[in-house]
């Protein structure tokens, strides 16, 4: 069976981690970001998704690889974070958000769609924050709440094409995006492993391998996997 996994994001993180896992499944990977995936075997197309029309680019360089598909998995993974609250961001700030966090989806959705058959899957990757709040996220919790509501929206709207999807939520994972949004405070580092039931941040190959789950089982469509080591309410 040719079997490819479309990714955005595969540079670097959980996309990364992802693109390795389904290449050892023997799928064809293309990643769809402006960082090259440092996986020789990964096919790189360049695209920044918070460009309008970037679609006009980047539909005549992906549709010919998927000509002989007869499985496609398109996994949304590439997001942005940023610091922000709500009686202080930017309007121009928060569309550039909303354009690579939940627009760009729908657009490669209607792209991927026509090359998908029986078996194949679109997976949202939510967060933590796709359900609940903390201060301080109000661009990220906002289009992450959206993410499950594209989801939720694809589920009904694909019903007997044989596609299904499922949103999977990742808690505190140890990636360079959560780093980055931490300064890097070891202090902070260590409250956060607090917080689960395990005491840890989790590994990035531990939620690739829930994306491939929800990949392969149809029984989960429509489903809201939280993978968060059992998080703790406050």
């Amino acid at each position: 069976m040719n079997k490819y996994l479309v990714i955005t994001g595969a540079s670097r993180g959980i996309g990364l981690a992802t693109a390795k896992l389904f290449l050892e499944h023997n799928f064809m990977v293309i990643n769809l970001s402006r960082g090259v995936c440092p996986l020789s075997e990964v096919i790189h197309i360049p695209v920044d998704l918070a460009q309008s029309g970037f679609e006009e680019h980047l539909q005549p360089r992906l549709l010919p690889h998927l000509e002989n598909a007869e499985m496609v998995v398109l996994v949304h993974n590439a997001a942005r974070l940023e610091q922000d609250m709500v009686n202080q961001i930017q309007a121009n700030s928060f569309r550039n958000i909303l354009e690579i966090n939940v627009v760009a989806p729908t657009i490669l959705n209607q792209i991927v769609l026509p090359a998908m058959g029986n078996g194949s899957a679109i997976i949202y990757i939510g967060s933590t924050l796709s359900e609940k709040a903390v201060a301080g996220t109000f661009s990220y919790v906002t289009s992450k709440h959206a993410v499950v509501g594209l989801m939720r929206a694809t589920c009904q709207d694909l019903m007997g094409t044989g596609i299904h999807t499922a949103c999977v939520c990742p808690g505190f994972t140890d990636t360079e995006m959560l780093r980055t949004h931490l300064n890097n405070d070891q202090a902070i580092l260590e409250h956060i492993k607090g917080m689960n039931a395990q005491h840890r941040l989790i590994d990035p190959e531990e939620i690739a391998q829930t994306i491939y789950f929800a990949a392969t089982q149809p029984v989960l469509n429509g489903a809201v996997i939280h993978a968060n080591l059992g998080q703790k309410e406050a």
